[in-house]
């Protein structure tokens, strides 16, 4: 059985409903608990953005509904927290570590996500005593990159290793990319020292590919040195597209075309997973 999450109506009709108390509590009601007993139950609930209270809210979903199913499995397109599973300085937190050991806990059997940035391939694996399946959706924006460039061939690349899963299986390569310590003050991010990589872009169509855009720090500093390497034509695409502080005008300078998934709604949101995650084994 499927229960469909209010915060997914731009895919599904929803039959869980999510509200707030007047002091910003969160609320949720499943209409069809009574028919959820003795199930195998799909939950599709996203996690972001907001993910702190959404986190709270399959909390509570969660909580209502291991009394009566048979088995969970939460289908949730972008797995917040997913980038921090590794500790930099003494009194961090694994927080990847933790939110994949709090919805294990609350009774998810089976996660089921896209480009889980962790993960760093495609399929099954188990982390923090929760089993994910991780999708790419590689395929599907590789497929609709092919109308940006007009039916011209085109190079595929990564701004780092980390995506290189995402390229390699079409010739694509990876940039190298290094890291410096933490900046900011009320809001923290570790510094691109560098981003480079020997390729030849002179008069090539190239898309660069990855599983998010957030600030866009990353994926600008890669479109630059693909334009300062005389590049025909430049694309842009990510599984997962925040486009935090006027990223995408920025992208927008520096690229000729920017898209990415509906996991989590946007501007530019051009490849619907919505198939992807409703036929999901």
């Amino acid at each position: 059985m499927d229960l469909i999450s209010q915060n997914f109506e731009d895919m599904l009709k929803p039959n869980v409903e999510l509200k707030k108390f007047p002091d910003g509590d969160s609320y949720i009601h499943i209409l069809q608990i009574n028919e959820c007993k003795g199930k195998d139950v799909r939950l599709f609930h996203r996690l972001y953005p907001e993910q702190d209270s959404s986190i709270v809210q399959t909390l509570f979903i969660l909580e209502a509904l291991r009394a009566v199913t048979k088995s969970i499995t939460l289908i949730a397109p972008y797995l917040p927290y997913s980038r921090q599973d590794k500790i930099f300085l003494d009194g961090e937190v694994k927080s990847a570590e933790l939110v994949c050991s709090l919805l294990s806990r609350a009774g998810v059997k089976r996660l089921i996500t896209l480009d889980c940035h962790f993960l760093k391939k495609e399929g099954e694996a188990k982390y923090a005593g929760l089993d994910i399946k991780n999708i790419s959706m590689n395929t599907e924006m590789l497929e609709h990159a092919k109308s940006k460039f007009g039916g011209e061939k085109f190079d595929v690349i990564s701004p780092d290793q980390g995506a290189n899963y995402l390229v390699k299986d079409v010739g694509g390569k990876s940039m190298k990319k290094v890291r410096g310590g933490y900046m900011g003050s009320d809001e923290t991010y570790r510094v691109i020292e560098s981003l480079e990589g020997d390729f030849n872009f002179k008069g090539k169509n190239v898309l660069i590919l990855d599983d998010m855009i957030s600030t866009g720090a990353t994926m600008i500093k890669a479109a630059e040195n693909v334009r300062n390497g005389e590049a025909k034509k430049i694309v842009c695409a990510a599984t997962h597209g925040f486009f935090i502080k006027d990223c995408l005008g920025k992208l927008r300078q520096v690229a000729d075309e920017v898209f990415s998934t509906n996991s989590m709604p946007n501007a530019v949101a051009e490849v619907n997973v919505k198939n992807v995650l409703v036929n999901v084994k």
